[in-house]
């Protein structure tokens, strides 16, 4: 099932956007404008005739909410015809959405769960909290299109916990259509979590980086959506077993959505098995607070595949991120420089058990900058088009050992590296310099010839390298037999509640990403 409870918008134009793109291009509201030039569309696919065996529901559930949902009769695709249920434009009780045969929800505009409760838990900012939650059950499926996205505002929750074999899908219109090709992507915004974490990046002046009066807005939203505060172990809810496809929709002013979008969200968040496909924009975005991700897959990201700004204390363990060919920026920007990189807290992202590909001619595989504190180790690095596979921007990065919420130098640890140039001069800092730092970790290896196959599973090469014990990061991490995302003893993650397409096959057994599936 799945709740919601307030939860603050990341915002940009008429709904809540950000991201970061090619190298000069900030992450909203980090000290620079957000410009996407965006590809010449392709030619929208003829329709595949109806023949699938779905029917539509009678009619939609009765919800707590005294809007409820409202019935816009049926739209049909190549898997069948489902009843419509359209989603009010504001959850103002704690609701259900049931799974129902032959029927979908739909999120029509902006979709706040709840009313923002202000940057503190207790009624201190003159705001009470609505508690509204949002649960989900597996199975559902939620589509949207053009400017619509869901936003879960501050002191309320989701919860959107699928299962292995009945995952929850949010996709776009189209999809259920059937006019997705191997290229769609932005077709309506993203799913947007806020909480009271602390985030840095004020947009009061004079407010402390990291304190209760430290806010910030998702940007371009038509009325404000903030986050930010000082819990840390805030709860915007759970979402596990998800997938989001075909996000990213430009709000306005060239800005987007991403799939996921996290607003200074704290540790009492739970996010697992989450999938993000074709996002014409960022895969996941967390804009400070505290994350917490195991098992996070992102496909066919445009721009950056995992993006991380404004004083995010993040830990990612299970990643796999793989581009379609010819397309997306980056796989990591950790970061941007501007006038409050000595703000704290100061970031500090862990990845371990990682799996990346490049596909597309580019600058870098993986940018750090921003005076980022950033780890990765027990993971692969493949770049297939000669694009050099990391760069650190400055010497903050790779020599700063003191100050305020300093972490350290970036370190990599048992992580290879298969690039036609591993390292990529900067501004700041040279290859020589940035291959340094690498050398002095453990187990590196910036040689290396992988051996994965279908993209994503070890070989034996994989298998070879020694690991890196990352339970000394912290608690939240395990212990992995091998370095990688997908491993012997830890190849089945992927299986059930992922979906296949042209850039990667997952499992064999479950739907293509331009289908919906059909559970009996």
């Amino acid at each position: 099932m799945i709740k919601f409870k307030h939860s603050l918008v990341l915002g940009c134009s008429a709904l809540a956007v950000a991201s970061c793109g090619p190298d000069e291009i900030v992450s909203p509201g980090t000290g620079g404008n957000v410009v996407i030039n965006n590809p010449t569309p392709s030619p929208t696919p003829t329709p595949t005739p109806t023949s699938g065996n779905v029917t539509p529901a009678n009619g939609c559930p009765t919800i707590s909410d005294a809007q409820g949902l409202t019935d816009d009769g049926t739209i049909s695709g190549p898997t069948g015809e489902y009843r419509v249920c359209t989603m009010p434009a504001r959850i103002n009780a704690s609701i259900t959405l049931p799974y129902i045969e032959g029927l979908l929800y739909r999120i029509n505009g902006r979709v706040d769960v709840g009313t923002d409760g202000g940057p503190s838990p207790d009624a201190s900012d003159g705001l009470d909290d609505t508690d509204v939650e949002l649960t989900i059950e597996p199975g559902v499926i939620i589509y949207a299109a053009g400017s619509s996205f869901l936003n879960v505002n501050r002191g309320n929750t989701i919860q959107a916990n699928g299962t292995a074999d009945r995952p929850i899908i949010f996709t776009s219109r189209d999809n259920v259509l059937g006019l997705n090709g191997a290229s769609s992507s932005g077709q309506w915004g993203g799913v947007v979590l806020s909480g009271r974490a602390p985030v840095t990046d004020c947009i009061a002046a004079g407010a402390t980086p990291g304190s209760v009066n430290c806010e910030r807005q998702v940007e371009g939203a038509a009325d404000p959506a903030i986050f930010g505060g000082a819990t840390a172990n805030d709860s915007s809810g759970s979402m596990t077993y998800v997938q989001i496809r075909y996000s990213g929709f430009v709000l306005s002013g060239d800005n987007e959505l991403q799939s996921l979008t996290t607003g200074g969200i704290g540790s009492g968040t739970t996010l697992e098995n989450i999938m993000s496909y074709n996002s014409s924009d960022d895969g996941v975005e967390f804009f400070g607070g505290r994350v917490n991700v195991k098992n996070l897959i992102v496909v066919g990201a445009e721009d950056d595949s995992i993006d991380t700004d404004t004083g995010v204390k993040a830990n990612l363990q299970y990643v796999i991120a793989i581009q379609r060919p010819g397309a997306g920026d980056t796989i990591i920007e950790a970061d941007s420089d501007n006038a409050f990189n000595d703000s704290t807290p100061r970031q500090n992202t862990r990845i371990s058990n990682a799996t990346f590909v490049h596909q597309n001619a580019n600058d870098q595989v993986v940018r750090i900058r921003g005076f980022a504190d950033y780890s990765i180790a027990n993971s692969v690095i493949w770049s297939r088009n000669d694009t050099p596979c990391l760069r650190v921007d400055g010497q903050e990065e790779l020599t700063r050992t003191a100050g305020a919420d300093e972490a350290g130098p970036v370190a990599f640890d048992s992580l290879v590296l298969d690039c036609s140039a591993p390292f990529r001069d900067s501004s700041g800092a040279t290859a020589a310099d940035i291959q340094a730092v690498f050398d002095a970790g453990t187990n590196n290896n910036s040689a290396f010839t992988n051996t994965l196959s279908m993209l994503f599973q070890n070989g034996s090469n994989e298998n070879g390298v020694p690991v890196f014990n990352v339970t000394a990061w912290s608690s939240f991490f395990d212990l992995a037999s091998n370095i990688g995302a997908v491993f012997p003893g830890n190849d089945t993650w992927v299986n059930g509640w992922t979906c296949n397409s042209a850039t990667v096959t997952f499992d064999s057994a479950v739907s293509g990403c331009a289908s919906l599936p059909i559970y009996n």
